[in-house]
């Protein structure tokens, strides 16, 4: 799969707990859009109303061949998913203080795919703990390159 956009603060700002992939309902030229510019994942966010998943706030710009003039970039998309699968989100949704949240999209030949996630939102500290740790990765992969080399 050909990867479109990745949404880079979703993994520091929230804890993973289940991912899922769906697939979005595109309009029209929608999808040679995302083959050629890169989507915005910022602020978007999935509810789940009247059993649908909906995708919100993904901004996918405007074909550049494009002559019509009904293009709504951050319109709701339709994800195309499982019952079973949607049916087990609703319930934990409604059980615990989770959100669903979009992680990347991409292309599978000619589909085009995202991934979501079923998260929870980290605390400061927890963001901490993760900027700390990275740091030290860092800082081992340094020493070790420094002691190979």
């Amino acid at each position: 799969m050909k990867l479109l956009a990745k949404n880079k603060k979703a993994f520091f700002n929230y804890e993973i707990i289940e991912q899922y992939i769906a697939g979005i309902q595109l309009n029209g030229r929608e999808i040679k859009s995302l083959r050629q510019q890169k989507p915005s994942m910022v602020g978007a966010f999935v509810t789940i109303s009247g059993g649908k998943p909906i995708l919100r706030e993904l901004n996918i710009p405007r074909y550049k061949h494009d002559t019509t003039q009904e293009h709504t970039p951050k319109r709701d998309r339709l994800l195309l998913m499982k019952k079973s699968e949607i049916e087990r989100i609703e319930s934990k949704l409604k059980g615990e203080n989770l959100t669903v949240i979009p992680l990347s999209v991409n292309l599978d030949r000619q589909w085009a795919k995202i991934t979501i996630a079923l998260a929870r939102g980290k605390k400061k500290h927890d963001k901490r703990r993760s900027i700390m740790e990275r740091d030290q990765k860092r800082q081992a992969q340094r020493a070790v390159k420094k002691f190979v080399s």
